[in-house]
């Protein structure tokens, strides 16, 4: 069904201002952010606004277009003001003060200047954050300060074929940049310190989450020399309430997990987990495995390799109700820095396979003097050459050679010239760094 010329109008209406919080902000409105809301007024110069406002004007007309087309293509008249309305509630935060020089920073592709998206990988840092305040404290407890719980660095390839999510340990020893913060000042650079000491040192310093973020967005730059176009964070509640929108993640439990410290307790078998059965789940650590932050790791990507499936299989993106709901959860709670068009990158994402979304985390191991840090292994310079050649994270196989009259020779005694398929994989056993799954992979039943 098309659109009529009513609704593409409604459409550009709906794109041009945004509701949040009981009030509309019109385009060019001097404390409007990149995304309709209000920026954080310490976080960014009245200039810089009004230069921004400029750029979002574009921005928006190239939006019109793409929403407009998805809305002819999936004959889905209302939706994409829908989508519009609910990507409105993410906080856009000006970082532009906050990166390092560009001289520092690994090269930038050249983009079409009429469509930034356009025949260009993108690379975002997502940031799991452990904030303890509001409803988060009920979550994880109360606890003072700002960390980040889980990071990983998302490549989207050119052709918008292949999505792959590579984590970072948190616990990994590298060099720590000296960041810039809101306000001018900038932290202290170390030779060696804990990765996720970057998140902390920027909200420290600068008392805000673009800072924190920032921070570590230059740091993964510089450990992987892969230019990233932003950051997205999300919190413990915002996780949370995304998986309750899909109505649950069905997932196979192969055996028994309990875990007192994140109030995880799962028999084995069949589950379709809850917003909070997942949440405990990626925050289970002490009572699963070895108890180490590398395994969690493969739980945390397993989650997120049945959760992508599902939303995937539920076809999300055509059912309106479900669409609404979650991304309503998904954009609630999420923070992303100022320059990041989700609306492009969403649609030209939509006929990705759950076979081309890929998980694993970066080659690394335990520091020789200290096995409860780890440090990178020789592997992982592959992994971020690959990543910042656009090329796939983990290189196909080569197909193995036939084997001379295999389909004649006649069965012997019973048995089969047919090899026996491999058995299927199962996500939520413990994988070494580097050994990766995809959401194909993720096991709704057991």
């Amino acid at each position: 069904m098309a659109a009529s010329s009513s609704q593409v109008l409604s459409l550009e209406s709906a794109l041009v201002t945004s509701e949040r919080g009981g009030r509309t902000w019109p385009e060019g409105d001097p404390e409007a952010g990149a995304s309709g809301g209000s920026l954080p007024k310490d976080s960014v110069v009245r200039g810089q606004v009004r230069h921004a406002a400029a750029r979002r004007e574009h921005r928006w007309l190239r939006v019109v277009a793409l929403v407009t087309t998805a809305v002819l293509a999936l004959g889905v008249s209302g939706a994409a003001a829908l989508v519009v309305k609910s990507l409105a509630n993410v906080d856009q935060v000006d970082t532009k003060e906050l990166v390092a020089p560009e001289e520092s920073r690994p090269p930038v592709a050249t983009p079409d200047p009429e469509d930034p998206l356009a025949g260009l990988p993108v690379n975002l840092v997502l940031i799991g954050s452990d904030d303890r305040s509001g409803v988060n404290e009920s979550i994880g407890g109360a606890e003072a300060g700002m960390r980040s719980d889980t990071t990983m660095l998302l490549h989207v390839s050119a052709d918008r074929s292949r999505v792959e999510l590579v984590s970072v340990p948190r616990d990994l020893m590298i060099p720590i940049p000296a960041c810039t913060v809101t306000g001018g000042g900038t932290t202290k650079a170390s030779s060696s310190a804990m990765f996720n000491s970057a998140f902390s040192r920027g909200w420290d310093a600068g008392g805000d989450l673009a800072s924190a973020a920032t921070c570590t967005q230059m740091t993964v730059e510089q450990i992987s020399g892969v230019r990233t176009d932003g950051f997205l964070v999300v919190d413990f509640a915002g996780f949370q309430t995304m998986v309750d929108a899909l109505d649950g993640v069905p997932i196979c439990i192969p055996e028994d997990m309990n875990d007192d410290d994140s109030n995880l307790h799962l028999t084995a078998g069949n589950h379709v987990l809850s917003g909070a059965e997942a949440l405990a789940l990626a925050r289970a650590r002490h009572g699963l495995s070895d108890g180490s932050d590398t395994y969690r790791m493969g739980r945390q990507q397993a989650l997120l390799a049945a959760l992508t499936k599902s939303v995937l299989s539920k076809n999300v993106l055509t059912d309106l109700p479900s669409l609404i709901r979650f991304l309503d959860a998904a954009t609630s709670s999420l923070t992303i820095s100022g320059g990041v068009d989700l609306k492009g990158l969403a649609f030209s994402l939509r006929s990705v396979r759950a076979d081309a979304v890929t998980f694993l985390t970066i080659p690394s191991g335990p520091q020789p003097s200290n096995p409860a840090r780890v440090v990178l292994s020789d592997e992982a310079a592959d992994v971020w050459a690959r990543l910042a050649a656009d090329e796939p994270v983990v290189p196909e196989a080569p197909a193995d050679p036939p084997t001379p009259d295999s389909a004649t020779v006649p069965p012997v005694d019973g048995a089969t010239t047919t090899p026996s398929p491999d058995a299927p994989v199962d996500p939520l056993a413990d994988r070494l760094p580097g050994e990766a799954i995809t959401s194909a992979d993720a096991q709704e039943t057991c």
